[in-house]
């Protein structure tokens, strides 16, 4: 049976991405064949569109997607049937497995779960892998002892997708959030989002002149990384949690022991690849049940597979709010 998906080729000095037709047979191995029905545009999904997939993808050609949710259409495994609803994040799907960006696709049946009854399926990609991580970053933070009375939490990169979802759901769970972004004209974005004040970007991209500054912040869901996170740091309360998602900032940090051994800061780093099923699970009923769902139409634009090589520029740029959805089925 054949099915449309967006495959990347290259011939080594460039890549080429186009909708194809393709049969299960082409399909990776995997115990469960996914009807997909939505996917989305990530960061990682932009990369694959790069000369050398952007360190990402192994072997071409190759199906990018780093999450998708659809319907079961038939399956090897016990725990999924036919007609079953299910979702899929993290795995390294999309980067060494052939991923979402298709109207069919087959996976081990463990990096599965279950679609929450409450979410449909384009709201459940609207979540998606940024859903995922921004979830676990605030789980994480209330965890190490967050609380409301305890004043603002930060969020850095708070248009983006994983930043507009902590936003969001911070705010409905009654916290104070501060919301930084470089994009000055998405202020009344964010402040629907929930957010209590809107920052600069600017403001915390200076230059770093000492290890510790004025404490501001009782939380910091951080999705940027290099400098910012740095600075964020020197800016944190005493005994306050840092929760790291992303490096779209670099991966260095130019900062000291200071903020952690004077101020007892707490880094935490949050990976939304390979979780156990049971915090998978947690985490997507959380998603159901704290996030604002009637937000999420403003957070998502949605787009066709034709449409993915076009916006995915825009993503690499960081010119795109809140969450890029993909039907797949749409012409």
């Amino acid at each position: 049976m054949s099915f449309r998906a967006l495959v990347v080729e290259t011939n080594q000095a460039d890549v080429s991405a186009q909708v194809r037709e393709l049969t299960d047979d082409q399909l990776p191995s995997g115990e469960v064949m996914v009807d997909v029905l939505y996917s989305t545009v990530n960061y990682k999904d932009a990369l694959c569109l790069l000369p050398g997939g952007g360190g990402l993808v192994r072997s071409y050609p190759h199906v990018p997607g780093i999450d998708f949710a659809g319907v079961v259409h038939s399956s090897t495994d016990a725990r999924y049937q036919a007609g079953d609803r299910v979702v899929l994040t993290g795995w390294r799907v999309g980067e060494s497995h052939w991923g979402g960006l298709s109207q069919r696709a087959r996976v081990s049946a463990d990096w599965l779960v279950p679609l929450p009854e409450a979410l449909s399926a384009q709201q459940a990609m609207a979540v998606g892998t940024a859903g995922v991580a921004a979830m676990l970053a605030i789980v994480a933070l209330e965890n190490q002892g967050l609380e409301k009375a305890d004043g603002s939490v930060l969020v850095t990169g708070a248009a983006g997708g994983v930043g507009s979802i902590a936003t969001a759901v911070l705010s409905q769970l009654g916290y104070q959030v501060a919301a930084v972004t470089g994009r000055r004209e998405l202020t009344g974005y964010l402040h629907d989002l929930g957010a209590t004040s809107v920052i600069d970007r600017s403001e915390l991209s200076a230059t770093i002149k000492k290890p510790l500054e004025s404490e501001r912040w009782s939380g910091c869901v951080d999705a940027v990384g290099g400098t910012m996170l740095a600075r964020v740091l020197g800016q944190m309360k005493y005994g306050a949690s840092v929760a790291a998602v992303g490096l779209a900032g670099g991966a260095d940090l130019p900062t000291s022991v200071i903020p952690f051994l004077l101020r007892g800061v707490n880094l935490l780093g949050i990976d939304s690849v390979m979780q156990p099923y049971a915090k998978r699970l947690t985490v997507w009923q959380r998603l159901a049940t704290d996030l604002p769902l009637q937000q999420l139409d403003a957070m998502t634009q949605i787009v066709s597979l034709a449409e993915v090589p076009k916006i995915a520029s825009q993503v690499l740029k960081g010119k795109v709010q809140g969450r890029v959805v993909v039907d797949v089925n749409a012409s």
